[in-house]
């Protein structure tokens, strides 16, 4: 059995907790975090917790003072140890709870923890090239929202729901200007030579933790890496592709529609932060 972890108290997975007045559910009224439990630790929590609270504060939360990091780290510990997990990936939905569209009865967050067990080496580099397509039915607008992880996820589903009927492993979205901006889970690169370069923010992509680590990290490590303006025909002459999100770190890609890439600079960009940062990206 399965708990899960609604406003400090732990639920079966299958008992509901949200009512038919939730803003949640009527509107999407919320964002989340996914963040990964590894040998004792979640990974890169102060970049989440960060990432999290500027989300909550864009999107017209009241925060009380005893609702903190920490405080959130407690619960999640809980559910952890409830569902005895080793190894997880946790799920943190912030929400708005009961209201209408324009009298919500309590802007002050509700939160929603899950966790999962992750199969062992899920950070492994794959050893097979990911096959992607691109989805044309839904655009994401370059708005002031595009970047948070918020529960407005429709775009984002469907392109999943598209890759699975093509029998691709994932899917790219475009922007609304045509240009890509990141794929239905993962922040998306492409290597040109010494240069890797990642849709900007203003490209409508969503800030991702990891995306936001090997900004930082890569130049330090020797790569040469920046953001920027992806087109399809870029995307068609890179000479690597590969994916990045907070729970597989790094995931190359090979193949998308009828071109084909190789591994080689990504084998190398994982090897450097092996070397690097071994809690996050392990070997084995």
């Amino acid at each position: 059995m399965t708990y899960y972890n609604y406003n400090g108290v732990l639920f079966e997975e299958n008992t509901p907790v949200a009512g038919v007045n939730s803003r949640a559910l009527r509107y999407g009224d919320g964002l989340f975090e996914t963040i990964k439990y590894s040998e004792g630790e979640l990974l890169l929590e102060h970049e989440h917790f960060a990432r999290l609270w500027k989300g909550m504060k864009k999107m017209y939360f009241d925060i009380p003072k005893h609702f903190t990091p920490d405080k959130l780290k407690e619960e999640i510990s809980k559910t952890l140890q409830k569902n005895k997990h080793t190894g997880a990936r946790i799920r943190m939905a912030i929400l708005r709870g009961d209201g209408g569209m324009f009298d919500p009865k309590s802007h002050v967050p509700e939160y929603l923890i899950q966790s999962w067990q992750l199969p062992p080496h899920i950070e492994m580099l794959n050893s097979i090239g990911l096959n992607l397509c691109v989805y044309k039915a839904a655009y994401k607008a370059c708005d002031s929202y595009c970047n948070i992880k918020h529960n407005n996820y429709l775009p984002y589903c469907m392109a999943a729901l598209y890759a699975k009927e093509k029998h691709c492993a994932d899917a790219l979205l475009l922007n609304d200007k045509g240009r890509i901006a990141d794929s239905s889970i993962a922040n998306v690169y492409l290597i040109k030579g010494e240069n890797i370069i990642t849709p900007a923010l203003a490209e409508g992509c969503i800030e991702g933790v990891m995306r936001n680590f090997l900004m930082k990290k890569l130049p330090g490590l020797g790569f040469s890496i920046k953001e920027g303006e992806v087109t399809e025909e870029m995307l068609l002459q890179a000479d690597e592709v590969f994916l990045s999100n907070s729970i597989f770190n790094i995931r190359w890609v090979g193949q998308v529609g009828h071109k084909y890439f190789t591994p080689n600079k990504v084998i190398e960009i994982v090897d450097a932060l092996h070397l690097a940062f071994p809690k996050i990206f392990h070997r084995d």
